[in-house]
């Protein structure tokens, strides 16, 4: 049985595919087991296509759990779109992954619990960082609509 967490996952990379499949662009959710990307997204010609992590949370939060292997991703090509949900309107932040990994924040639990002879480590990625990217959907455009001018 999936988890609350699992479903707004899950939730969340809808979201993000139908968000981006009205602005027009071929959307593929790639399977949910599967590591790496969430969506690959591509132009209507098929010409150039992108990457993208979809991070969601269940309420509106002031940061974004990512896991470790986000430090270690350098990747130009992929970005992340952020969601907080909201009960009016979604909130949605499209962020390149230079700026996760530039910003991402590593924080220890205050106290290890009796099983574990380590604190817990959290990553994040906080709000404030992100409000730079909100509805930032034209960092996308110019990717997609305009293969010619990407960085080799």
């Amino acid at each position: 049985m999936a988890t609350k967490g699992q479903l707004t996952g899950m939730a969340g990379v809808y979201l993000a595919a139908a968000e981006l499949s009205l602005r027009g662009y071929i959307v593929a959710p790639t399977s949910r087991n599967a590591q790496g990307v969430d969506l690959l997204v591509s132009n209507s010609e098929g010409t150039s296509a992108i990457p993208i992590q979809v991070k969601t949370n269940s309420t509106t939060f002031s940061f974004w759990l990512l896991s470790e292997k986000c430090k270690r991703l350098e990747s130009d090509d992929l970005f992340y779109i952020l969601i907080n949900p909201r009960k009016t309107e979604r909130e949605y932040f499209i962020v390149p992954n230079r700026e996760i990994v530039g910003k991402i924040r590593e924080e220890k639990s205050k106290s290890s619990r009796s099983d574990q002879s380590e604190p817990s480590v959290w990553y994040s990625f906080l709000l404030e960082d992100a409000k730079p990217y909100q509805d930032k959907w034209q960092i996308l455009d110019e990717l997609l609509l305009h293969p010619e001018r990407r960085k080799e």
